[in-house]
């Protein structure tokens, strides 16, 4: 048995870093993840005006109730779709001009539905270039906040910020949503508001929120999930183990349940309070798996579908597409330069057993497809990735940690 030591989950340091900005008094985040993401969160928050100081082990945020204390600003969120959707709301709340733009990768990702309910709620906004896209200026004065609809159906960040927002909204927020993906992810937000004290009432598709001051806090950062799944996937396809520790069936991370459908496909899997392990079969079986609310393992178990012993269809995840880039587009087309049987549709993409030559991956910069094939070269030498790099935005140590794994657990 090989135990890995992920790092801290992407998605709730930026969002206790964003919490932690708002709340009253001095906040300690542990185990926080250091990669290009967070880092970028990091940097917004401090052009923004906020004291976050940073050592290996926790970072310290001082957080401003009354909204950012700077009162212009320049941010650049790098490849980060977080900092570009979430430091935008945050800087509503403040008094000043905020200027927020990134990589191009990040440029081609969608910010439309979080500028257009700010702007519903009376917020100045405006595109520099195509609509709906950064470059954007805020031009801030408060919020008043009040009643809005949104179609969170592309990701579900927009619906994460305006929440993370509305308790410093002058009336709150009521927000009526009219379709969403990720769920695990708004339910994760709605559990790291309690612990920084403003609770969310929620029925069905309506989320009321408070006007209310958050509260300082220390918090510890579970690991990643997404990140996990690298991991407990490698152990399934080769027949060996991985433990993941501090992760487990408690996690706020709704990504831990890809190791159910590792189970499903005949791995053994044991899920603890706060372990996960995996032990691979001699062959996994094909399974239908609707990945809606955990998309972003989707490439992970498009990366183990060729060893399986039948078809692999994965259903419901057109959010997948506007990602860092097109992941059902990028997926199908590197299986095919493997020379595997693959065929998608607008949210759907399938995979017939073969048996995976060695060729070059094109990642198109994106993390998650350069850590996923990853995955495959453990079962077929030769397979090489053309921007192994990439992987710093959630995991920069990436490639060292599997080797290391692969050595352990021979």
């Amino acid at each position: 048995m090989a135990v890995v030591e992920v790092p801290g989950s992407k998605s709730i340091t930026n969002r206790a870093l964003f919490l932690a900005a708002c709340g009253d008094g001095a906040s300690v985040l542990h185990a926080p993840l250091q990669s290009d993401d967070t880092e970028a969160f990091a940097l917004g928050l401090a052009a923004l005006g906020y004291r976050v100081g940073r050592t290996p082990e926790a970072w310290t945020e001082h957080g401003e109730p009354a909204g950012p204390p700077a009162a212009d600003a320049d941010v650049y969120c790098r490849d980060g779709a977080t900092p570009a959707r979430f430091l935008p709301a945050l800087a509503a709340l403040g008094h000043g001009t905020f200027r927020f733009d990134a990589s191009a990768q990040m440029r081609r990702r969608p910010v439309g539905p979080l500028t257009a309910a700010l702007r519903s709620l009376g917020v100045d906004v405006r595109h520099e270039q195509a609509e709906g896209y950064l470059p954007l200026t805020v031009t801030a004065d408060g919020v008043k906040g009040g009643e809005l609809r949104l179609d969170a159906g592309l990701s579900s960040q927009f619906l994460t910020a305006l929440l993370l927002a509305a308790p410093l909204m002058t009336e709150g927020l009521t927000i009526t949503v009219t379709d969403l993906v990720s769920v695990p992810y708004v339910e994760m937000t709605l559990a790291m508001m309690r612990r920084f004290g403003v609770a969310v009432a929620h029925e069905g598709p309506v989320f009321r929120v408070p006007p209310r001051p958050y509260r300082a806090a220390e918090y510890l950062i579970e690991p990643d999930a997404s990140t996990a799944s690298y991991f407990l996937a490698a152990a399934a396809v080769t027949g060996r183990t991985a433990t993941v520790p501090r992760l487990g069936r408690h996690s706020l991370q709704g990504d831990v349940r890809f190791a159910e459908i590792l189970a499903r496909m005949g791995a053994d899997v044991r899920m603890g309070d706060d372990t996960v392990t995996v032990t691979g079969p001699d062959r996994l079986t094909g399974v239908t798996a609707n990945m809606r609310d955990i998309s972003d393992t989707m490439p992970t178990l498009v990366a183990i579908a060729p060893f399986a012993d039948g078809p692999v269809r994965i259903e419901d995840v057109y959010n997948t597409r506007v990602k860092e880039c097109d992941r059902l587009d990028a997926s199908a087309a590197n299986l095919a330069r493997l020379g595997v049987r693959v065929e998608t549709g607008r949210d759907w993409i399938q995979i017939w057993p073969g048996t995976p030559a060695p060729a070059v991956i094109d990642t198109r910069g994106d993390h998650r497809l350069a850590m996923a094939f990853s995955v495959t070269a453990l079962r077929v030498p030769g397979i090489t990735l053309d921007d192994p790099g990439c992987v710093r935005k959630t995991f920069p140590r990436f490639h060292e940690t599997l080797a290391r794994w692969v050595s352990s657990s021979r």
